[in-house]
């Protein structure tokens, strides 16, 4: 039988990011994946050393972009514990509503390149229609549509009114109605469940051995969440994880769809309960210990480990992202499968490479 190398990426019409994978094929089947990173690397975390824990903010909101308030989040929460500041509880409430429009958005901007994966425009189409709201939400309550940077150490920067949150509860209505014919537009396709259902299988074993994280671990039956920690105001929030079983690419696409929804009903959910009060505790002096700290990201598990040694700036900072535990389940689910099927099974694990190299 033929064996031959092939590349996959790090340019590929599929693929929005730069993942390099050495495909070793048999004929039409793959045999082993090999992954080559290191296209977009920035220097991130060497940057910590030479920018103020104010400025570090606007840094971390630049790993990734689609979940920019998330890692603000997580860095914040980092600094905060170690000055023990109480964060108000306005701010915290007011932090969940931005990160989980940004999972929204996040999630739906993968849905609409996975129907393009596909060929489907329209659908693509569509699901971007229905970002586009979200992106309208934060741009009106923040003034900017994909990094809002309303995350500042001790609190957040912004506030929202009744009128805007009021605004947000009817777009959110309005996007619900457009999704659930989406769903069943797309989940019910039999093109889409020909090329997803029993694709790239991850068993909950595997799942569980090789450390994946986010929807690609609840797509295989595991209900892991970091947001059960009940960090900023989730505490308050009526919260349980996505879960799918089978662990095939049509369970990891289910997984996120539903999310959707879910982070729909927890920005309802918080506008609803929201309290009045201070927006940002006073910080005053600088941080000295180390921590580590975790948030969920539309990908997965995000792990942040800030060291400082009571200076102007943080000592070490350490970024793990959920594409970089993603990557080995990727490898083991990759052998077996059609060449034609790796750009498809690839794209599941929603892969961002500038997260995961910084």
């Amino acid at each position: 039988m033929t064996r031959s190398i092939i590349p996959f990426g790090p340019q590929h019409p599929v693929l929005p990011e730069p993942l390099h994978l050495k495909l070793a094929l048999e004929d039409e089947t793959v045999v082993e994946a090999v992954p080559a990173l290191g296209y977009v690397h920035r220097g991130l975390e060497g940057l910590a050393t030479r920018r103020d824990y104010s400025q570090m903010v606007y840094v971390v909101e630049r790993v990734c972009g689609i979940c920019s308030c998330i890692h603000a989040m997580c860095y914040c929460n980092c600094i905060e514990k170690l000055m023990s500041i109480e964060v108000p509880r306005r701010a915290q409430f007011l932090r969940v509503i931005w990160s989980e429009l940004h999972r929204a958005h996040s999630h739906l901007l993968w849905l609409g390149l996975f129907a393009d994966s596909f060929g489907f425009e329209s659908l693509f189409m569509a699901l971007w229609r229905v970002r586009e709201r979200v992106m309208d939400i934060n741009e009106a309550t923040a003034g900017n549509r994909v990094i809002v940077s309303t995350n500042i150490i001790g609190g957040v920067r912004r506030d929202l009114s009744r009128e805007q949150m009021n605004s947000i509860l009817k777009d959110i209505a309005i996007m619900e109605k457009e999704l659930k014919n989406l769903y069943d537009t797309m989940m019910n396709d039999y093109s889409v469940k020909k090329r997803t259902v029993g694709k790239g299988v991850l068993s909950k074993e595997q799942a569980h051995a090789l450390g994946a994280a986010g929807p690609t671990l609840r797509g295989s039956g595991w209900a892991q969440d970091a947001r059960q920690l009940a960090y900023e105001a989730f505490d308050e929030l009526n919260f349980a994880p996505v879960v799918e079983t089978d662990g095939d690419c049509y369970s990891r696409t289910k997984v996120r769809f539903r999310e959707v929804f879910q982070s729909f009903d927890l920005v309802r959910q918080a506008i609803g309960k929201i309290p009045e009060g201070e927006l940002a505790a006073k910080v005053k002096g600088n941080p000295e210990g180390e921590i580590t700290f975790r948030v969920e990201q539309p990908r997965g598990e995000l792990f942040y480990y800030v060291r400082c040694d009571g200076s102007n700036f943080p000592e070490r900072v350490r970024i793990r992202t959920p594409t970089f535990a993603n990557i080995p389940p990727l490898l083991a689910i990759l052998p077996g499968a059609q060449l034609a099927d790796v750009p498809v099974i690839t794209l599941t694990i929603d892969p961002c490479i500038s997260c995961t190299e910084r």
